[in-house]
């Protein structure tokens, strides 16, 4: 049972930082289209892929990038999001 443990823990280990590295990109790749007018990732996309776990990426998108730090769903809700993917994590591993 233990192995099973550690696959599954190992596993969502890796599914964390792959969304939200990918999460991340996302935000980089949606403020250089921005900066050159070109077509835009949807809103729901940035916020959808930080909510299932890459709120990380996502705020840290967002201060790297300079992007969406304006609007208050993303300021606000980013940074909530984490705090809730955090808290999950402690409880998963803490």
């Amino acid at each position: 049972m233990d192995t099973l443990a550690t696959w599954g823990s190992n596993a969502l280990l890796t599914y964390l930082v792959a969304i939200n590295a990918v999460t991340f990109a996302l935000f980089c790749l949606d403020k250089a289209k921005a900066v050159r007018g070109a077509w835009r990732i949807p809103e729901k996309v940035l916020l959808g892929c930080s909510a299932v776990g890459g709120a990380a990426g996502g705020l840290l998108g967002m201060r790297i990038a300079h992007h969406k730090t304006r609007k208050p769903l993303f300021y606000l809700g980013i940074p909530a999001m984490l705090v809730v993917q955090a808290a999950l994590a402690w409880m998963v591993w803490g």
